[in-house]
């Protein structure tokens, strides 16, 4: 993964409460350490990136993290702040003329429902996913910019399992969507063009429509940089546990469907070996060891590299423990 000269995006998900947050830190410290410039992203709305350094990364904007060899930087995007700021960038100016003359003549709730049709009213009950959606495109936003060319890792720490998945399909729902608003706002054009140019109001702009047609488009990017085998690679976190495997095989199956290059799978906070009499650690190991045992058998799972990572005794928090966990982990 350090010597790969092609591939810079590693995507960490799974079940929530795994430890992907830990493991996505701890993988950038050894990025970083051994010489990448790094960026490591969160996505996830419950952030604790923050908290896995001991730094503060609140505020959308890009945050150097201090400790390791290399750059190393951290971005935690807020996406009920970027629904928010998408939003009211989408609002349009414009006076009351229109609606305050047909007022006038008893007409105005009917022009105000037409004149005033605004396609960020869709933001207001967005679908499932749009939230991390319009995260995600902010991080396209930025990776265009020419400062994110110096960074050959970037490390996405996603969302829970069902908010990955929806951002694969969301394009084919903004594309569907946009296509039927597009044609209701054809329709109400013509009954509302003469009203708007007699008082003067619109210049014609359609800011909301390109705001999320521009959503779309990135989202388009989003699901070509997940699919793309030789620069990505989705790592599934996971537990020894059967819940957690049986989701895990789930969301394997629908990244495979969706084209998303998936080698590695990590299995985290195992016991580690002991020579204790303890009766709730052996109970404990032979649990685990179930559940190792269904991955391996697992028809979606089972050609995975497995990588198995321990359950420590101390908390991993801080660019050292990270480096500890790396170093032990990520072999």
């Amino acid at each position: 993964m350090i010597a790969d000269t092609k591939r810079k995006y590693y995507m960490l998900g799974g079940k929530g409460g795994v430890g992907k947050t830990s493991l996505a830190a701890s993988l950038a410290v050894k990025f970083a350490n051994n010489g990448h410039s790094t960026l490591v992203v969160s996505t996830d709305p419950a952030h604790s990136l923050s908290d896995s350094f001991a730094q503060d990364f609140s505020g959308g904007q890009l945050v150097p993290v201090v400790g390791p060899d290399a750059p190393l930087f951290a971005l935690e995007i807020n996406p009920e702040q970027a629904r928010a700021e998408f939003r009211a960038s989408s609002q349009k100016e414009g006076g009351s003329g229109v609606k305050d003359f047909m007022d006038s003549v008893g007409l105005g709730g009917w022009v105000e429902q037409l004149s005033e049709l605004k396609l960020g009213e869709l933001l207001d009950t967005p679908p499932p996913g749009l939230d991390e959606a319009i995260a995600i495109s902010k991080v396209v936003q930025f990776m265009q910019a020419p400062e994110y060319e110096k960074f050959t890792r970037i490390i996405f720490d996603t969302a829970p399992t069902g908010h990955t998945l929806r951002l694969l399909s969301l394009p084919d729902f903004l594309d569907a969507s946009i296509g039927k608003i597009l044609k209701l706002k054809q329709k109400l054009a013509s009954a509302t063009s003469a009203i708007k140019s007699v008082f003067g109001q619109g210049d014609g702009k359609d800011t909301a429509t390109d705001k999320l047609e521009l959503l779309k488009q990135r989202m388009v990017m989003v699901r070509e940089i997940f699919r793309n085998k030789d620069s990505t690679e989705f790592i599934i976190v996971t537990i020894p546990t059967v819940m957690a495997v049986s989701e895990s095989s789930r969301l394997r199956e629908s990244l495979h469907k969706e084209g998303v290059p998936v080698k590695r799978l990590i299995v985290n906070q195992l016991l580690p070996p002991s020579s204790s009499d303890c009766r709730f650690c052996t109970i404990k190991r032979k649990d685990q060891s179930r559940a190792l045992d269904l991955i391996r058998k697992d028809p979606n799972l089972k050609e995975l590299q497995l990588v198995e990572s321990p359950l420590f005794d101390v908390e991993i928090r801080g660019v050292p423990a990270l480096k500890f966990m790396g170093d032990i982990v990520w072999q």
